[in-house]
Order: C-alpha cells, then structure tokens, then sequence
C-alpha cells in the first residue's frame, strides 16, 4: 500500500515517517506542462494555509501553481530544482519532489485520494 495521497490538481502528498509530509506534482501533471524550465519554491519556516499558493511551476507549454490542500509548515525545499528543474520530468515522485511540510494536522491527508482513486480520475 503507497504513503501517498494525491488531489484533484494534480500533486502528490507523502507522509513520512517522521511525521512531516513531501510534497510534489504527479507523473500526469509532468506529463501535461511539458518540459519543466522553472520551479518556484515556498521559504522554508514560510507558514502555508489550506488553499495557499506555495509553489510555481513553469515549463516551455504552461504555468502552474500548487496550492496547499493542508496547512503547516514549510521545514525542507528542494533545492536541486533551481540547477536542474527538468528532475520534476524525470523523477517526479523521487527526486523531482518540491517541498517538506510539518503539517497542522495529518488528519487532512484522510479527504485525499489514495493511489487507486487518482488512477481512476486521470483515466
């Protein structure tokens, strides 16, 4: 059984075992902006609220944003995706990952989708 959840816009969501949350965009997602060129990342001890908007992502197709489906925490960025935004391509789920969060509540986590149910929504 995955560790991840995933939500209606396309971002996964991993709780660690040392009770903070990664945070990154699906291989769907990578897959629909095209070439990764840009990622914009929150700063870390930055407090995010559900709804914000944390993280930008920009590619030679579009621009997006990930926006918060908890609140918590900003505790790690990644910071490899300043030199090499093109892991979020390659990597997604590994080291294409954006941010780490110490979450409010991991009780969010349980309104998001688990693996199969994300598979279906992209099918």
């Amino acid at each position: 059984m995955s560790n991840e959840k995933y939500t209606d816009d396309h971002e996964w969501l991993r709780l660690e075992e040392d009770g903070r949350i990664t945070v990154g965009i699906t291989d769907f997602a990578q897959d629909s902006l095209g070439d990764v060129v840009y990622v914009e990342l929150p700063e870390e001890g930055q407090t995010v609220k559900e709804g914000d908007e944390v993280a930008v992502i920009e590619s030679v197709k579009a621009a997006g944003e990930i926006k918060m489906p908890l609140g918590g925490t900003v505790v790690e960025v990644n910071t490899a995706l300043a030199d090499k935004p093109e892991l979020v391509n390659s990597d997604p789920m590994g080291e294409g990952w954006f941010f780490r969060i110490e979450p409010d509540d991991t009780a969010a986590l349980d309104q998001l989708m688990d693996e199969e149910a994300y598979k279906a929504s992209i099918e």
